[in-house]
């Protein structure tokens, strides 16, 4: 980066700032004086100021303090906020540069269901929100924000990800030889190492590292250390995974929960993404799974790409939609209109195993009743209506454990692979942090 180009970026900046000011109303000044806003970090062609950052951090407290986790030190916390607001930004310039959005039909549909899922209608939901001080409208474009990375994550991470015919036989013959059924339940510190990290930045990382995994051994208390040193997205709470068996952990986790007894911390970890602590919070037996559920589905799909755009998809599966709800045969639309090698069955896909989909198309698919009719919904492929016409449980075949083995293997390799794109997309994007270090 050249003086000039850090110069630009930082009249760019103070542009930005002094906008802000003076488009304030004559005579709104207040009477006493205030402490102006600043410049915190500068993203790309973005400026993060002090005042979004402190909202940011107010909010995280709330939190912290409704879960009853122990609060780090404030410019600890302050830092580690800060860490988390620039990889939002970076995350959502990438996906505005390649044209990715979520438009405000998407956004109505997502609040519907978080509404229903809290069994509130959305006024309802709407008015408990503002009883908590929260503004609709900000979180209205927070939950936006969230699907674009969400988004952005499927379409540069999920599926692009592969896994080969024999890690599936490798995996197969460890479980049969392991036995299996244990699940794990983990927390997790990750000290994040950028891309192209110097000696002096490793060293460094690493003694913060070892000093977070010293005070873990000596039993402090392990989410507030996840809020002052983690950063992962999961800092601020606690750095919980959750349950997960061995098989549907990344590989670094699954060996180091494996030698743990509950309570206990790992030794400090080291991947391509940085240095890890873990740590076993609890450990259950569980069952082999017997059966499963499978469902015969069919759909329609339409690729977005440089000639079709998301909001021409979208209104172009609307009127499909319209057509079949008035009557027409929806295999003969599938037929029509999809844009997949299914479009000859008429969209026919065949039973499908869980897992055997995108998690955005299986989780449509999961709430739709035998032959009801989907809303149009995006995935990493493009816009589906999706209509279920059969379910049935069957037993675990030899084929079916082979996809099982697949989905775990993608579950535990996902995990790395999301933090290497999210390392690299940081390098690849200017950024320039003003909090200083203690």
């Amino acid at each position: 980066m050249t003086t000039m180009h850090k110069s630009i970026r930082y009249l760019l900046a103070l542009f930005c700032c002094l906008s802000a000011l003076l488009s304030m109303p004559a005579g709104s000044a207040p009477l006493e004086p205030v402490e102006a806003d600043h410049i915190v970090a500068v993203v790309g062609d973005e400026v993060i100021t002090h005042y979004e950052l402190r909202t940011r951090l107010d909010a995280a407290l709330k939190q912290l303090q409704k879960q009853g986790t122990p609060l780090p030190p404030q410019d600890v916390l302050e830092r580690q906020m800060l860490e988390r607001v620039i990889m939002d930004r970076v995350q959502l310039q990438a996906a505005r540069d390649s044209g990715m959005r979520v438009d405000d039909v998407q956004l109505d549909q997502a609040l519907l269901r978080i509404a229903a899922n809290n069994k509130m209608s959305p006024q309802q939901f709407r008015e408990a929100l503002e009883k908590d001080g929260v503004q609709y409208s900000k979180f209205r474009e927070e939950i936006r924000s969230e699907m674009t990375m969400v988004r952005l994550r499927e379409r540069e991470v999920d599926s692009k990800l592969v896994v080969s015919d024999g890690e599936v036989d490798n995996f197969l013959a460890t479980q049969a030889a392991a036995g299996g059924g244990e699940e794990y339940q983990l927390a997790h510190i990750l000290l994040r190492a950028p891309e192209s990290a110097s000696p002096e930045q490793i060293q460094k990382l690493r003694l913060r590292a070892e000093q977070a995994l010293k005070r873990a051994k000596a039993g402090e208390n392990f989410a507030e250390l996840t809020a002052a040193y983690s950063d992962a997205p999961d800092a601020l709470k606690g750095g919980d995974l959750g349950w997960r068996p061995l098989d549907r952990m990344p590989t670094l986790y699954a060996e180091a929960a494996s030698r743990l007894k509950p309570g206990e911390v790992s030794e400090l970890l080291r991947s391509s993404a940085g240095f890890h602590v873990v740590k076993l919070l609890n450990k259950r037996g569980g069952n082999v799974q017997a059966s499963i559920q499978q469902t015969r589905a069919r759909h329609i799909l339409v690729r977005i790409n440089e000639v079709v755009s998301e909001p021409e998809a979208r209104r172009k599966l609307e009127n499909v939609r319209e057509r079949i709800v008035n009557g027409v045969d929806f295999a003969e639309q599938a037929r029509l209109y999809s844009q997949d090698g299914s479009a000859a069955k008429g969209g026919d896909l065949g039973w499908l195993n869980p897992g055997d989909t995108v998690p955005e198309f299986e989780r449509v698919m999961d709430a739709l009743k035998v032959n009801e009719l989907s809303p149009v919904i995006q995935s990493p492929f493009g816009m589906h209506l999706i209509q279920v016409q059969e379910r049935r449980d069957r037993d675990v075949s030899a084929e079916r454990q082979r996809g099982v083995a697949r989905q775990a293997l993608r579950e535990r390799k996902l995990d790395d692979a999301y933090q290497d794109w999210l390392r690299q997309l940081r390098d690849r994007t200017y950024v320039e942090n003003r909090l200083q270090e203690p």
